[in-house]
């Protein structure tokens, strides 16, 4: 029986299960707290939770995380150098040292302008101690990247740091967005390189010495020696996750999943097996890579989303809080501060005070991370020091210091990351309605109740109307997303947005009605999807499917992938040569090969290009490797026989797919 443990990390919970990979059952499964600061401690947290025998039995370890993710988003990650060779670069993206060299090739491979190699080698020298790794990306490198080796070969001689080449990442054609893939790419190296060092000291702990897999965007896994050197890829691995993990708990190839998290809700599509994926590459913090990722939209609504009170108006946030009920289990003062402010009538501002001002009285606030170099008001630094034994309000700690409440920038504290607020969310409405029993059900209670209270409105009456805004957010951006994609639109006019509106809500316009009904079943991935997703299935009258364990989903599907790599070989007809079966080149990992005819060309690049894909694969980590072809040809010509119509271009793409190699004999870590 062969015995694999899946980890994923989300933005609030670190899930992991034991999973018997035969018979696809969860033999263990544990949640602890996403330690953000040290994703390994919360990581070490999870597994801890299980039987140590089990744990020792563990033939195979995967990882799905939100920290390269994370990185990009938050601009982390080491120095990195960039070096362009025959263009400059305009991307996103911004490189701690810079430079741009001479020497380009055209698209048939061919040398166009010699390589400035003096030129490299004296912007190499002035990165020296300025950088901790390198980019280097050339011109139309995809079809020959000799001069993008050349410069690389020189700053590993030069500046002895890892380097990381545009042609490596991809094979599409795009130079900025190729080049924005290797500078995230070299940003990640060290910041991967730690996790993984981190994750195999927890293993090592329990004795687990199996192989550890990292999941990728797609969904697929790749071994930590791929990870580390193309860490990039591993982008969006949690959201991908899901979607693995809704096919493996519930066996469907069609469906639509909704993944309802702490942070997020990410909303994906399966189709015949596959998740969707985007065609032109990620879009990670609005920077458009050449990564491979699984088309997941992902939304500011989950279990840990800031509830508040406007006036009397009720508002959903895309702002993370700690819920109060779990905040009251960890810090008693919370509780007692609560009780006491149920006592008094609520304070009611105008609705017109922006989100991130409300003051409400019944959010505390926590110390995050140390400061470091950020400049603040001296009443900020008094109230950092303030919250570093418990949390407290702003109330409270105006009255410790005194001044007024709203002379804190909290907002500003909170945005710098150092400071997180603990307030009411959907999981404390759920808590004081008792579908949920974890932590304190008291202090979600006297909390849920002031603000009804604010809110001009009984308990019951307030925990509805907040459930039917969480519910019709989620059907909204549903409909926003598969309609998006459907008709390829980048955002939806007004006249559609209030259909949705209508359809939704169930409410007619004068003379019509609008109805919407899904096509697939919806499967439901995360801990509170029982609560929210039912009403989002009846409005599309559609059926929810809702798997025994969806609150490890995520870690199910970390588990559950599969080794993939594709190579795409491309052929183009030689230059003069024109037919449907002309003189041809082949252009394959960095090479370029010439046949007499088409026929020859593909016949080759089919065979080479299996055997290629076929050992990338094996080098991430995959064993019973399989490989399927398919070929795009671009032909022109009004003949109603392909065969006798002009090729202008055609592409091979090969996919080769394995399953994870185990540890041979799991209890006995090599």
């Amino acid at each position: 029986m062969a015995i694999g443990l899946g980890i994923d990390t989300g933005g609030t919970y670190t899930d992991s299960v034991i999973l018997d990979m035969d018979s696809k059952t969860i033999l263990s499964k544990a949640k602890a707290l996403t330690t953000r600061n040290d994703l390994a401690i919360g990581i070490s947290e999870s597994i801890g939770k299980h039987d140590r025998d089990l744990l020792k039995k563990i033939s195979l370890v995967s990882l799905s995380s939100t920290l390269a993710t994370n990185s990009v988003v938050e601009g982390k990650g080491c120095r990195a150098g960039l070096i362009c060779i025959g263009r400059g670069y305009e991307g996103p993206v911004a490189a701690d040292a810079y430079a741009q060299i001479a020497g380009s090739h055209d698209l048939k491979g061919n040398e166009k302008i010699p390589l400035d190699e003096e030129g490299a080698r004296k912007a190499l020298e002035s990165m020296r101690g300025k950088v901790d790794s390198v980019a280097v990306t050339g011109y139309l490198s995809i079809r020959n990247p000799g001069h993008e080796d050349r410069v690389a070969d020189l700053a590993r001689k030069i500046l002895d740091v890892p380097v990381v080449r545009g042609h490596d990442l991809s094979s599409g054609l795009g130079f900025n967005e190729r080049t924005t893939t290797a500078l995230m790419n070299a940003r990640l190296i060290p910041v991967i390189a730690d996790l993984i060092r981190s994750v195999k000291q927890s293993l090592a702990q329990y004795g687990i010495g199996a192989p550890l897999m990292i999941v990728k965007g797609d969904g697929t896994v790749l071994n930590e020696e791929t990870a580390a050197e193309r860490p990039v890829e591993t982008v969006l691995s949690g959201p991908a996750s899901s979607l693995t993990g809704a096919k493996a708990l519930t066996g469907l190839k069609d469906a639509v999943m909704i993944d309802i998290g702490g942070t997020t809700t990410d909303i994906g599509v399966l189709r015949d097996g596959f998740p969707r994926l985007e065609k032109e590459g990620a879009l990670i913090a609005g920077k458009r890579t050449r990564v491979l990722a699984a088309a997941v939209s992902t939304y500011g609504i989950g279990g840990d989303s800031r509830i508040i009170v406007n006036g009397t108006a009720i508002g959903l946030t895309p702002v993370r809080v700690i819920p109060i009920c779990i905040a009251a289990s960890k810090w008693p003062h919370v509780k007692e501060r609560l009780k006491a402010i149920s006592e008094r009538e609520p304070n009611r501002a105008g609705e017109t005070v922006e989100e991130e001002s409300i003051l409400q009285e019944t959010e505390f606030f926590t110390p995050a991370r140390p400061v470091t170099t950020e400049t603040m008001q001296e009443t900020d630094r008094k109230l950092l020091k303030l919250i570093a034994d418990s949390p407290l309000t702003l109330e409270e700690a105006g009255e410790a210091i005194g001044v007024l409440p709203y002379s804190f920038n909290a907002a500003r504290l909170e945005k710098l990351g150092l400071v997180t607020r603990i307030g009411v969310t959907p999981t404390d409405i759920l808590r004081a309605e008792g579908s949920y029993d974890g932590y304190d059900g008291e202090a979600s209670d006297l909390a849920v109740r002031y603000l009804a209270k604010k809110a001009r409105l009984g308990k019951e009456e307030f925990i509805s109307q907040v459930k039917d805004a969480i519910e019709t957010k989620i059907a909204v951006s549903l409909v926003k997303d598969l309609m998006l994609e459907d008709g390829g639109y980048e955002e939806l006019g007004p006249a559609a947005e209030e259909l949705i509106r209508k359809a939704i809500s169930g409410k007619d316009g004068k003379d019509f009605s609008v109805f919407l009904k899904l096509n697939k079943p919806i499967i439901g991935i995360g801990a509170p999807v029982g609560a929210w997703l039912p009403k989002v299935a009846e409005i599309f009258n559609t059926q929810l499917i809702l798997p025994e364990n969806s609150s490890v989903g995520n870690a199910v599907g970390a588990v559950s992938g599969s080794v993939s790599k594709t190579v795409r070989v491309h052929i183009q007809p030689r230059e003069g040569s024109i037919g449907a079966d002309p003189a041809s080149e082949v252009f394959l990992d960095g090479r370029k090969y010439s046949f007499p005819t088409f026929s020859e060309a593909l016949a080759f690049a089919d065979a080479e290009g299996r055997k290629h894909a076929e050992e990338l694969a094996r080098e991430s980590g995959a064993s019973n490797v399989y490989v399927e072809s398919d070929v795009e040809k671009k032909t022109f010509g009004t003949s109603s026989d392909p065969d006798g119509r002009i090729l202008l271009e055609a592409d091979v793409i090969l996919r080769a797919t394995g399953k994870p190699d185990l540890l041979e004999e799991a209890g006995n870590p090599a």
